[in-house]
């Protein structure tokens, strides 16, 4: 199959982006300006003789070794992991940064301009809107942002699951043990 990488330059070209095209890696190297980024580096590869194509964020986050809140960030990762559609995070020990990724396989089918236009916009809005603010959040606090969220979906979940009323007499159980002092402990 032939690269996808020509038809992915025209999709650029329509987009009026400015790109480097490396024929001897096969990927072209890209960016954006970003809210959370003065330009978020996008590297779009053709693997496997043009039947899988990657485009990466690379660098994400770099450096995060000495950081004390390492644990909860891989567990936001996680939860960003099961969050989102298509992106997938990674933690790459060698270079001690995390990236941020969507893979296709292509196969046998070409990439339409419809398909590309989804990953990037995906990708780019899930990076910077939704995976930076609460990956950088982690990293100063030791709180991951989403766990207020993923609470609220919870209790939302709840309300949908269990009989009417039953929400208040919960509410209702855990105010009685903050009363009496009894706490729930945290993992």
């Amino acid at each position: 199959m032939a690269s996808p990488l020509l038809k992915i330059i025209t999709y650029l070209k329509s987009r009026h982006w400015q790109y480097i095209y490396q024929p001897e890696n096969q990927q072209i190297i890209t960016g954006v300006k970003a809210d959370n980024f003065k330009r978020l580096m996008i590297i779009i590869r053709s693997l496997e003789d043009g039947e899988y194509l990657e485009i990466e964020v690379p660098e994400l986050i770099k450096g995060i070794n000495p950081n004390p809140y390492k644990k909860i960030l891989f567990q936001t990762l996680l939860s960003l992991t099961n969050e989102t559609k298509m992106v997938r995070w990674e933690y790459d020990a060698l270079t001690d940064q995390i990236n941020a990724k969507i893979e296709l396989p292509l196969e046998d089918a070409q990439l339409t301009q419809r398909q590309f236009d989804r990953c990037l916009e995906a990708l780019i809005e899930l990076v910077d809107q939704i995976a930076m603010p609460r990956l950088l959040a982690v990293m100063q606090t030791g709180k991951d942002p989403g766990e207020v969220e993923l609470g609220e979906r919870l209790l939302l979940k709840l309300q949908e699951l269990l009989p009417e009323g039953y929400l208040n007499l919960l509410d209702q159980a855990l105010t009685n043990r903050k009363n009496r002092g009894i706490f729930f402990q945290s993992a």
